[in-house]
């Protein structure tokens, strides 16, 4: 297992970032009286009924955001000489300004993973009880233009400053304990109590990079660090140098990584008949890596690079390499245009990712229908970002709910929608809050990588809450 910056090259040159395991549960479900898990979005939401989940099939959500899509990276190549019908952003064909005009300051992309493994709800001590296990897996990656400019423009330009180059992977199971009390017909105030158990953690951030042309070389004087916890996790070291980081690996003894805590908070208020206002912070929390490895660049010894050269796109640089081996290539060179020096074992806290969700819903029709807008902001320097959604969620019978939103984000904008179908004895939800609109015939989204799928099952039991 290599680590070092092809990490962040991964996520986004080799297509990780699309199929790579924000929110545990889709906002599609926020104003959906019958969806199983959307206390998981605001604690202070009562179930429908007692619930239990089926082990591993209640609750899965796996997705994807980013302000870049594949086809900012990968273009059409009609040189008849070339045997491949695409290649990449390197090749002489496509132009710097087309290129990079496509780009953002900060390009970035995020992935989730959530899977519950079990989770029960049910009615008590004055109110509504939930307990939850499961895994819960975030990843993100901040690329910023001046990087692509450097590795577009080349020597045509003599100095580069590079800034905020970061990624980030935090992986860790939960035990959570959440209770909703309704203090009287107009407010229900929720909180969830977690406990956290850390599986992994990788943190890489570059604050700084600087790059200067010396002669036919480049010459880097960087500031940055690299934080690795996993059980049983070691440092790979170059034989010549045996303080410079190569990869990473895990020996056999693979255990938790760290401990921690968190907590929900949620309110909601009843205006009138038909208004209801709710408010939620989620993953209010930390986590201690103990023994967690730690390496830094030296940022008093600049070293040499020869640059991005080995990466063959036009015919005139031999015979051309596929796409699969210009981004092979991209992240070899990447590789020697860092370089991390082991400083030993420490531990470290982290905090989670927090989420704040406000919401407004607008009931009509005997309850049948309602008008909902719901606002997002998940706080994650540097990889914070927004949302806003406005939803039309109809009941037409006490089985069924469904739900179409439109959101505006950080991202973009994007269709999204839910179907919960929830009879007495069982439920079964499916939606997604980021549609894909065209893909690759790999499945792979060619816009914005903003997609993502839930559904699961479950079953519940005693008297309906309504």
């Amino acid at each position: 297992m290599k680590l070092r910056l092809q990490i962040i090259i991964l996520f986004l040159l080799a297509g990780g970032a699309s199929t790579n395991i924000l929110a545990q549960t889709l906002s599609s479900s926020y104003f959906l009286e019958g969806a199983t898990f959307r206390h998981q979005l605001n604690p202070a939401f009562m179930g429908e009924r007692n619930y239990i989940s089926i082990p591993l099939l209640g609750n899965i959500n796996v997705g994807t955001s980013s302000n870049v899509g594949l086809t900012d990276f990968i273009y059409k190549y009609n040189d008849p000489e070339s045997k491949y019908d695409l290649t990449t952003f390197m090749s002489s064909s496509v132009s710097r300004e087309k290129f990079l005009g496509n780009l953002k300051t900060n390009n970035q992309i995020n992935t989730n993973f959530g899977l519950t493994i079990l989770s029960a709800g049910f009615y008590g001590c004055g109110g509504f009880n939930t307990i939850e296990l499961g895994v819960k897996s975030n990843s993100s990656v901040n690329l910023p233009y001046e990087l692509f400019n450097f590795m577009k423009t080349g020597m045509d330009q003599d100095v580069y400053h590079i800034k905020n180059f970061a990624a980030n992977s935090n992986n860790y199971v939960e035990l959570a304990l959440g209770h909703a009390h309704e203090i009287n017909d107009r407010l229900t105030i929720g909180a969830k109590l977690k406990f956290l158990v850390g599986g992994a953690n990788v943190d890489t951030k570059i604050d700084q990079m600087d790059v200067e042309l010396t002669g036919d070389k480049w010459q880097i004087m960087a500031n940055g660090i690299i934080n690795t916890a996993v059980g049983g996790g070691y440092y790979k070291m170059k034989a010549e140098n045996p303080d410079e980081i190569t990869g990473f690996d895990v020996e056999n003894n693979v255990g938790p990584a760290g401990y921690g805590a968190g907590i929900d908070l949620g309110a909601t208020y009843k205006v009138g008949d038909n208004l209801i206002l709710s408010a939620s912070v989620l993953d209010l929390g930390f986590i201690n890596w103990k023994n967690s490895l730690k390496g830094a660049t030296h940022n008093n010894e600049p070293f040499t690079f020869d640059g991005f050269n080995n990466i063959a796109v036009d015919p005139e640089d031999g015979d051309p390499n596929s796409v699969d081996e210009q981004f092979e290539n991209m992240k070899d060179d990447l590789e020697d245009m860092t370089k991390f020096y082991d400083e030993g074992k420490v531990n470290r806290t982290t905090t989670l990712a927090s989420t704040v969700n406000l919401g407004a819903e607008y009931l009509f029709f005997n309850d049948k229908m309602s008008l909902g807008a719901l606002t997002t902001t998940h706080i994650n320097k540097p990889y914070t970002w927004s949302q806003a959604m406005a939803s039309l969620n109809m009941r037409p019978a006490r089985w069924l709910d469904a739900s179409v939103n439109y959101s505006y984000s950080t991202f973009g904008s994007n269709l999204g929608w839910m179907l919960n179908i929830h009879p007495k004895g069982f439920t079964f939800f499916v939606g997604s809050d980021r549609m894909i609109t065209n893909v690759t015939p790999q499945y792979i989204p060619t816009n914005n990588f903003n997609t993502n799928i839930c559904f699961g099952f479950n079953i519940t039991f005693g008297r309906c809450r309504n």
